[in-house]
């Protein structure tokens, strides 16, 4: 399969409590965790290439560029999107974004890097 530069997916979630800075530790807050919204971006990376890699492969992350603008409160729905903006060999760019019905809540870059399945759980022992 011959992954292609645009290929985008996009993610929802509706902030619950377990999704907050207070759940993750990451702050004292009932908002929207850091945390949590890169995950959700990672998410929506994973999904681009959903169906579009080699069976027995798969992507790891390797770098994550994120800025967080705007706190989401609870019971929010919020929408992450990837588009793949760079292939350079295994190396995946993805730009990133988020957005609550107020706007956009943050925007990045995630680099995933393509592997062997096998072969990575290999080496990680």
């Amino acid at each position: 399969m011959a992954l292609q530069i645009g290929l985008t997916a996009s993610v929802e979630l509706v902030v619950s409590a377990d999704d907050t800075a207070q759940a993750f530790g990451s702050g004292s807050v009932p908002v929207l965790a850091t945390p949590r919204l890169v995950g959700l971006c990672e998410e929506a990376a994973v999904a681009a290439l959903d169906g579009e890699i080699e069976e027995g492969s798969t992507s790891v992350g390797r770098r994550v560029q994120f800025d967080h603008l705007a706190p989401t409160m609870v019971g929010v729905p919020v929408t992450a999107e990837a588009t793949l903006e760079k292939i350079s060999g295994r190396r995946l760019t993805f730009t990133v974004s988020a957005s609550d019905p107020r706007g956009l809540i943050g925007a990045g870059k995630v680099t995933r890097v393509l592997v062997d399945i096998e072969r990575f759980l290999d080496n990680s022992r």
